[in-house]
């Protein structure tokens, strides 16, 4: 049984000679689909992460007790941003001017207002430093006091509990004390932890400090990881130059 032969045909494309003619003659933006002017973009950016924020996570967060001013969070970020804190008259302005504004604030140089971004970002999602979550705190100082909790006759579990000035651990309801978290109980009675002041028997105390949170920057060996071997070739040299000449070489 044989079939019958079957051609290929072959249709031009639009940008071929003779398509042109039509395929200019129709008009591609018509009356029907003509973008309204109302959405059509105005050129703006639409970079504008520092504007808005995640769902769930305030544009805006709210002072916590070890935080309460502005001075307070740039004391403890560090960096020298202390001297800025007149820069900004309100909380909200901390968190809502963008880079290019605090720029005309005079924050300079651009790693500096980086390093201010990246805290912000970090207060918003909670990233807090130590103290962060402490809950009584008066006049940037915290009291922290030692729990002993008996597991059994001969065995008693020392927590680290951050109590209001003033009170004592037996003062207060479990409910009232606080366990911050980066401190804990060594040799019975120390309070070991960040910035804790022993001020007693099983009493420290942590005030806030310039830097306590700041992020330190390393410092760079020999000239860096990119001049590393110039500058070690270069005092290799140095080293046999001033070796020759103690030997009279030279």
């Amino acid at each position: 049984m044989q079939t019958a032969p079957f051609h290929i045909r072959q249709v031009a494309p639009p940008w071929a000679p003779c398509c042109l003619p039509a395929f200019f003659k129709e008009d591609p933006i018509n009356s029907a689909n003509e973008v309204p002017k109302d959405i059509v973009c105005s050129g703006a950016p639409t970079r504008w992460a520092h504007k808005s924020a995640p769902a769930g996570v305030p544009l805006v967060p709210s002072p916590i007790p070890f935080v309460p001013d502005v001075e307070t969070f740039l004391t403890l970020i560090g960096r020298g941003l202390k001297q800025h804190a007149s820069k900004f008259p309100t909380w909200e302005s901390l968190f809502t001017l963008s880079s290019d504004q605090l720029r005309e604030l005079g924050i300079e140089p651009a790693r500096t207002r980086r390093y201010l971004l990246r805290w912000r970002e970090n207060f918003r999602y909670g990233k807090f430093g130590p103290g962060g979550d402490f809950k009584y705190v008066e006049n940037g100082t915290a009291d922290l006091r030692v729990l002993e909790v008996e597991k059994s006759p001969l065995v008693k579990d020392r927590r680290v509990v951050n109590v209001p000035p003033g009170k004592k651990v037996d003062e207060l309801s479990p409910e009232e004390m606080v366990r911050p978290k980066g401190y804990h109980v060594e040799r019975v009675k120390a309070i070991i932890g960040p910035y804790a002041l022993p001020k007693g028997i099983q009493f420290a105390q942590v005030k806030v400090t310039e830097g306590m949170w700041e992020d330190k920057r390393g410092h760079k060996v020999d000239g860096g990881e990119r001049r590393r071997e110039e500058v070690r070739f270069k005092r290799r040299v140095a080293e046999r130059k001033a070796l020759r000449e103690a030997q009279g070489y030279y």
